[in-house]
């Protein structure tokens, strides 16, 4: 299995055991989580190029993930990109 292969399958396992401990998760906010968690993206745009999404549909989930206050925090907005940046919640940092 090449390196890349074996990354990607690590973030799918990560993303499916975040959903296994969280229900209320959807697949794209597991999949932020787990991005931060891991350092593959930090802003919803590179979230959304990465994982080949519609920007919009990230930014829907994103919002609705950051509204919880459980696991992820808005830090930025470029108001004209729409580029959102995010972080885990302090609570969200602990194994």
């Amino acid at each position: 299995m090449s390196g890349e292969a074996e990354e990607a399958g690590d973030f799918l396992a990560l993303v499916a055991r975040l959903q296994a401990e969280d229900p209320r998760l959807s697949g794209i906010q597991a999949a932020l989580v787990a991005a931060a968690r891991t350092g593959v993206a930090n802003d919803s745009r590179t979230f959304a190029r990465r994982l080949d999404l519609a920007h919009a549909l990230v930014l829907r989930e994103l919002n609705a993930l950051a509204e919880r206050g459980e696991t992820i925090r808005i830090d930025g907005r470029d108001a004209r990109t729409m580029r959102t940046r995010y972080s885990l919640a302090s609570q969200a940092k602990c194994p």
